[in-house]
């Protein structure tokens, strides 16, 4: 963490030799705040909680395989447990949702039952052979049979066989059948629903072609990825004829469908369920239809619109092409980044449940069971708890995003890529380490200081949700719609600031104003470039759901006596699109950089002798057209010499 002085000219300007440290003090309230979430992880481990969680307890204060200490006004409590290892509940399939727990007397026992036990001498008999009293600790296995209180202090017959859970040490019934009585109400509900039986069955009849689609989009859009990374020349021309015949052909596809759907339904053989499948295939599909309608007449207008723009995208895609081909490693960022994620998440919720049993114990008088109830400042801890959720998840995204930029960055300003880094991914990832973790903490609290509002109106809006009048929750849904549209601006700028910080090693602010004032100078170009970017992503994605869409819509055909479409197709085309958002998420971020850098680069080079661009033939040909063309101007490159972003700024 330690910085470096700044040895270079201030007239030559080599982007990628690190100047310093960047905002040094929001790193070091970044690491304060941390620590502050490590003592409240050790909290719970002090106190015991994090035991209880893992190894579980009884419902008299008593943790399993521990010997325990005596808690006032619980006769059963404070009992050595070494032996008894092992959780279980006298009433295993009675569960409280509302609550989250199981309303059931818990106990320590030293052997789960693994068979069936239907009587009380079966009881008693597994009590005497294997030393584990499954009725109250105040009832001897002798008296298991004859005891006045076994109705209450004994499980409920047939006691179902289980085993336990790896690593927390619960008996869970081996059958999950035992929890049917808990899903009555579900399946009360759908029954008498008919319309959302019918969805139900439709995705069940339906899910080996459910899973099938699924297969087909993940194919779909690791094709998408080579034809980027080693055609992206004549992707465009590719993609733009494929969207446009898939829209057209698609859209005809479901009016063709609708009508023979609807001339079918006149058909007086299919009975009286059939017929209600088959009015609902027709509405389905008159939605589908008008909105694919709809949808490609906007889509047609826009690509009219952008058409002049081709050429620019087909140079920008090239040189983005190049970069994968340099950085295979970048398609590898998501699912590190992932997996940085599940681990914080994990740790967090394990946080989380151990706060929830961390506090003083409390006797139920109507129960008798024992309760840990966290009381005074203690409940703060969760409320701190809460917001390092989202600050640090901010910053584990805002590291993926330096880290694609500064090994963009590496490949843009290096002219002989021969002389790239041997790994350009983890060099990036040791400079953002060394110099810029500060300013991914103060980029990542912004968002923070923005999110936190939003979503606590959005959990006033939930809870007042019926009781409000209809002013009060039209102000509320505007306060959200603003605070989420500031939010994605921000997200946005950071973004950029994270580049030029990249470039320049300024601070955050700095990078932020220094960003903010090169997209303005460019603002019809880089604005052109970006939107034809992510334009022609979006109909990457597009093109990857409508391929998945359409062999669903053939798939399902078959099946259309006895499968209602609405939901099944929906599924398909959500995970279609996720999934291709995942694979072209991290090409979108490496065309912003791009973006940025070649704003930058023209704006303080011309192509003239001692001041030539850096960037690929491909963009200079472009320029060169450009030029021709008479919508790019000479002047925008003013042939000083390079220099920071910033001028003569210096570092935070």
């Amino acid at each position: 963490m330690g910085c470096c002085n700044s040895t270079e000219s201030k007239r030559d300007w080599k982007p990628l030799k690190e100047r310093s440290c960047t905002d040094i003090p929001w790193l070091i309230i970044f690491l304060l705040f941390c620590i502050g979430m490590v003592c409240i992880c050790a909290f719970p481990i002090a106190t015991g909680a994090t035991s209880r969680l893992i190894s579980g307890y009884d419902s008299y204060g008593n943790t399993c395989g521990k010997n325990n200490t005596k808690i006032e006004g619980v006769p059963l409590s404070g009992r050595d447990m070494k032996e008894n290892k092992y959780v279980f509940f006298l009433e295993p399939c009675n569960l409280d949702l509302i609550n989250r727990k199981i309303k059931s007397v818990a106990l320590c026992v030293s052997k789960c039952p693994a068979s069936e036990l239907k009587t009380l001498s079966d009881l008693k008999q597994f009590a005497l052979n294997n030393g584990s009293h499954l009725c109250s600790y105040d009832i001897s296995p002798t008296r298991y049979t004859s005891h006045s209180e076994r109705s209450t202090k004994c499980p409920k017959l047939p006691v179902p066989p289980s085993k336990s859970v790896p690593l927390l040490r619960r008996c869970v019934p081996v059958d999950i059948g035992c929890y049917a009585e808990f899903a009555q109400a579900f399946i009360t509900f759908v029954s008498d629903n008919s319309v959302l039986r019918r969805v139900i069955a439709g995705v069940m009849a339906s899910k080996e072609i459910i899973m099938g689609l699924c297969v087909l989009a993940l194919v779909l859009s690791l094709i998408m990825m080579v034809v980027i990374r080693y055609i992206s020349k004549v992707l465009v021309w590719i993609l733009t004829v494929l969207v446009i015949i898939g829209s057209i052909g698609g859209t005809g596809v479901l009016w063709w469908l609708y009508a023979d759907h609807r001339k079918a339904l006149d058909n007086n053989a299919l009975s009286v369920f059939g017929k209600e499948v088959a009015s609902d295939n027709v509405k389905a599909l008159l939605v589908y239809a008008i909105v694919a309608t709809i949808f490609t007449v906007v889509l047609l207008l826009v690509m009219f619109f952008m058409r002049k723009r081709v050429a620019l995208t087909i140079s920008l895609f090239h040189v983005a092409g190049k970069v994968f081909i340099h950085l295979p490693l970048l398609a590898l960022q998501p699912f590190w980044t992932f997996i940085c994620l599940m681990l914080f998440w994990v740790y967090w919720i394990t946080v989380l449940l151990s706060l929830g049993i961390s506090g003083t114990p409390v006797k139920n008088n109507s129960t008798g069971v024992v309760e840990y109830q966290m009381q005074g400042p203690l409940q703060y801890m969760v409320w701190y708890h809460a917001v390092g959720l989202i600050w640090i998840n901010e910053f584990i995204l805002a590291f993926q995003q330096m880290t694609i930029a500064g090994a963009v960055v590496t490949y843009y300003f290096t002219r002989n890529k021969s002389q790239l880094p041997i790994t350009p991914i983890l060099s990036s990832m040791a400079r953002t380490i060394r110099y810029h973790l500060g300013t991914l903490a103060k980029g990542s609290f912004i968002i923070t200081l923005v999110k936190i509002p939003r979503l606590i109106l959005m959990y006033v809006h939930s809870q007042l949700k019926g009781k409000e009048n209809a002013c009060a929750r039209c102000m509320l849904k505007a306060c959200v719609c603003c605070l989420w549209c500031l939010e994605k601006c921000l997200a946005y700028l950071n973004q950029n600031a994270y580049t030029a910080t990249a470039i320049n090693s300024t601070s955050f602010c700095t990078s932020a104003r220094d960003a903010f004032l090169i997209l303005v100078e460019n603002a019809l170009r880089v604005a052109a470039i970006n939107t034809v970017g992510d334009f022609v992503l979006f109909l990457a994605k597009v093109l990857v759901v409508s391929c998945t869409a359409f062999a669903g819509v053939l798939a399902l055909n078959y099946q259309r006596d006895y499968t209602v479409w609405v939901l099944p197709l929906l599924i398909v085309c959500l995970f279609a699109f996720l999934v291709a958002h995942t694979f072209l998420s991290v090409f979108e971020n490496v065309v912003d950089v791009l973006f940025l850098c070649f704003a930058v680069d023209t704006k303080y080079n011309d192509g003239s002798p001692g001041h030539e661009y850096y960037m690929d033939k491909a963009l200079m040909e472009f320029v060169e057209n450009s030029k021709k063309m008479g919508w790019y101007k000479p002047g925008d490159g003013d042939g000083r010499e390079m220099k920071s972003m910033a001028g003569e700024g210096t570092s935070a």
